[in-house]
């Protein structure tokens, strides 16, 4: 359920300045985003797996955080950012 250490180099050489620069808010939404795709197929299957649940709703509401930083300091960089994740809002 985890990302691997590949898929999180990509995520970061994606949208960040390269691969190390794993700090950048962007990298962190995409990161949290896999893991919230991952998560949410999970639950489909799992439905009693309440535990999980509370796992996913407490990265939905870190990445809510951080899209919410994003957009007050960038938000050119947002918009780019949530129609490349393909996110709502």
């Amino acid at each position: 359920m985890t990302l691997t250490a590949e898929r999180k180099r990509e995520l970061a050489r994606e949208y960040g300045r390269d691969e190390q620069d794993t700090g950048n808010t962007k990298v962190q939404v995409a990161q949290l985003t896999e893991r919230i795709n991952e998560l949410t197929d999970h639950l489909r299957t799992h439905s009693h797996d309440h535990h999980s649940r509370r796992g996913l709703l407490m990265l939905v509401g870190r990445r809510r955080r951080f899209l919410d930083y994003l957009q007050r300091t960038d938000i050119e960089g947002y918009r780019a950012l949530i129609s490349s994740l393909g996110l709502r809002k």
